[in-house]
């Protein structure tokens, strides 16, 4: 295995590890309330958790900081409008944990997350390496 085939490999499971810290663990009661309205103070302070947590991720494996800096911005806006339409689809459809649709719409949910992160180390490769 070529090493940056092993860092690659590093890189999406320390992504997978904040993922779930930042989704599942540290949300608070503000981060998770609101979430169908558009301009969401808690809901921009998630996805700020997110972009702190690639920020960490990424400079563990040693990418240039202006790598960084642009794969965050870009994590914060996508990760910021999946939110809001999970947000508004299930604020839409009066959805809730008890709904299969809500349970649908969380897969969705996590899915583009997860393809977020495959574009993100795809850029890691095509421009960091």
């Amino acid at each position: 295995m070529t090493a940056t085939v092993g860092t690659l490999l590093l890189l999406f499971c320390l992504l997978q590890i904040k993922h779930m810290f930042a989704d599942f663990y540290l949300q608070t009661p503000r981060m998770l309330t609101g979430r169908g309205e558009y301009w969401h103070m808690g809901r921009a302070q998630h996805a700020g958790v997110h972009t702190v947590g690639s920020v960490i991720v990424f400079a563990v494996i040693g990418a240039p900081a202006l790598f960084i800096l642009a794969a965050v911005a870009a994590e914060w806006v996508v990760h910021f409008h999946i939110d809001y339409w999970k947000g508004q689809h299930c604020d839409r459809k009066a959805l809730d944990p008890s709904k299969a649709a809500f349970w649908r719409a969380t897969g969705a949910d996590q899915a583009m997350h997860q393809l977020s992160y495959v574009a993100m180390a795809w850029a890691w490769v095509y421009f960091a390496t």
